[in-house]
């Protein structure tokens, strides 16, 4: 088939890959524009772009698609690059712009989605970290025939997959992509064989997973230690979870919630408060419910270490406490 494709991370890279792995012609190839990235702030080409040039597709990265928004001229443009590209379908994989109907009409077998969740449980931006935040034992990718609502569109194809109590957000990513490349050759093989059979939502069990803020990424040890040691998994490695000690910010990247076996002893003890720091214990925190036993931090402009190398360079008092920033 003739593709159109419209991603931007590594989770829509490898979709693309497996599509023109598995012969596909791709005839175009759209992407948010270079963004900066870094320490230095360099622009950069997202990962699908990165992909379509090494393999000579051509790629275009509008800023817009809406020909009522703030850049008419730039959509109106990208509208007619679409309109004079010959393809048969546009498959799209967090491109991160809304397409809006007009766009949603061009292609002659319509746009088809790879979302990361089982639709219609976490519609939206982030559905990995959420599933793995609130405690979710299972998750997949679903293949969505797109219209103009949030991720509503008549479901496909579906899989399942497991969320492991170890499972990241990077780790479950890498899973989800593989299983959503595999699917879109999948969807395209079905529907060279003819018309494809959709399953309209559920009005039950809807749930949109809001796009991660920074400000969410702060840990609250007036929380139990299993719901941060879900966040931390589900926050990284993208953006980390963070605390505050003394003046300052020292991220974490991986946790264990732990029962507290000595709760008579602890009684008396804060939220926060360090209960063990050294490399024979570990780092233990008291939470609300549990303690949390840190393994992987970084302290400002060092690097990712587990907890006994973290402790040698950054020595946590035993008593003193993390605070809410």
């Amino acid at each position: 088939m003739k593709v159109i494709f419209a991603g931007t991370p590594e989770f829509a890279a490898t979709a693309l890959a497996a599509l023109h792995q598995a012969g596909h012609e791709i005839v175009l190839v759209l992407t948010q524009p270079d963004r900066p990235a870094g320490r230095g702030m360099q622009l950069q080409a997202s990962a699908v772009k990165q992909y379509a040039l090494a393999h000579d597709m051509p790629v275009a990265q509008p800023v817009s698609l809406r020909l009522n928004g703030k850049y008419p001229d730039v959509a109106a443009e990208a509208h007619a690059l679409l309109q004079r590209t010959p393809h048969d379908v546009m498959i799209v994989a967090a491109y991160g712009l809304i397409l809006p109907l007009s766009v949603l009409k061009i292609p002659p077998r319509g746009c088809l989605n790879i979302h990361g969740s089982l639709l219609p449980r976490w519609r939206g931006a982030a559905p990995i970290h959420r599933a793995i935040e609130v405690g979710d034992a299972e998750t997949g990718i679903t293949i969505m025939q797109m219209e103009e609502g949030l991720d509503t569109g008549p479901m496909l194809l579906s899989r399942r997959i497991s969320i492991k109590g170890t499972d990241t957000t990077g780790s479950l990513h890498d899973s989800l992509a593989a299983m959503g490349g595999e699917m879109i050759v999948e969807t395209l093989r079905l529907l060279e064989e003819g018309p494809l059979s959709a399953t309209i939502q559920p009005e039950d069990g809807v749930t949109y997973a809001a796009k991660i803020s920074k400000e969410e990424a702060a840990l609250d040890f007036s929380q139990s230690a299993e719901v941060l040691a879900r966040k931390i998994r589900a926050f990284n490695p993208f953006p980390g979870t963070h605390a505050q000690y003394g003046d300052k910010t020292i991220k974490v990247f991986a946790a264990h919630a732990i029962a507290d076996k000595n709760a008579d002893k602890h009684a008396t003890t804060k939220p926060g408060e360090v209960l063990k720091a050294s490399a024979h214990d570990g780092i233990i925190i008291a939470c609300a419910e549990g303690c949390l036993q840190l393994a992987e931090l970084q302290k400002p402009g060092g690097k990712r270490l587990p907890a006994a190398e973290f402790l040698q360079g950054f020595p946590l008092a035993v008593g003193t406490t993390f605070i809410l920033k």
